[in-house]
C-alpha cells in the first residue's frame, strides 16, 4: 500500500490510489506520493522529504 500526501494542505492517508478529494481539507488537490523507496526510510515507510 502506498502513503500519499495532499499538495494542498499536508494530509497523508494509506491507500492503493489517492481519492479525487481530500478527505481532510475536501478539495480536489494532487496527491504526491510520500511512499518510501530507500533503505533510509524504510522504517517509517514515508519519505520525509516530501513536503
Amino acid at each position: 500500500m502506498a502513503n500519499w500526501k495532499c499538495g494542498n494542505c499536508g494530509y497523508e492517508l494509506e491507500a492503493e490510489t489517492p481519492p479525487e478529494r481530500c478527505p481532510s481539507c475536501k478539495e480536489a488537490c494532487e496527491f504526491l506520493d510520500n511512499t518510501c523507496y530507500t533503505p533510509d526510510c524504510q522504517f517509517d515507510g514515508k519519505d520525509q522529504r516530501i513536503k
